[in-house]
């Protein structure tokens, strides 16, 4: 059995998929898993559809460096963006292989969650170009490796009456004088 980064996620409300030395870029394909991580299957799925016609972008943050501007950057807070297709398809890819895995479990797929999302540097492949003067240099690609974990979301439950009553009751004195100070300037 592989094994996984995220332990501690239980294996029978979790569906798992990975990818070893894969030939697709790793800086762009880290920025896209964070891009969908903690998000629901089916949006991620969509999103990642739309980054492949151009109609979402990717947020570049971290490995950023000479990224061009976007507007559709906007809608994360940052002004620098990328479409990077190839790594949106080995990710829909990954995403798929672990809902049908899922599916598979007796899962409700329609409440999946990407709980754990990763990826590492795989060994860089060696190919060479020739230079002028008779030299030659190194022309390295950077492949990498993904795991995803899915898991169901938790049913959200209300609060009761008693328990917000028993918020209010833990105040100390500076926060019961706050809390009386601004129901006398309200009314």
């Amino acid at each position: 059995m592989v094994r996984y980064a995220a332990t501690e996620l239980s294996s029978s409300k979790s569906a798992r998929a990975r990818g070893a030395h894969l030939r697709v870029s790793f800086k762009n394909t880290r920025e896209t898993a964070q891009a969908i991580n903690g998000w629901k299957l089916q949006r991620a799925v969509t999103y990642l559809e739309n980054v492949k016609s151009h109609k979402e972008a990717i947020p570049m943050r971290r490995y950023a460096g000479g990224t061009g501007r976007a507007a559709q950057g906007k809608q994360f807070g940052v002004s620098r963006a990328r479409w990077p297709v190839k790594s949106a398809e080995f990710l829909l890819t990954l995403l798929r292989n672990a809902e049908a895995n899922a599916d598979t479990k007796g899962l409700d797929t329609s409440n999946l969650i990407v709980k754990h999302i990763q990826v590492n540097q795989a060994t860089k492949q060696r190919r060479r170009t020739y230079r002028a003067h008779g030299r030659i240099n190194p022309y390295l690609s950077n492949p990498c490796h993904i795991e995803l974990i899915l898991t169901e979301g938790e049913e959200v439950v209300q609060k009761g009456p008693q328990i917000l009553k028993r918020d209010d009751a833990r105040l100390n004195s500076r926060q019961r004088g706050a809390k009386t100070r601004r129901a006398i300037t309200a009314s």
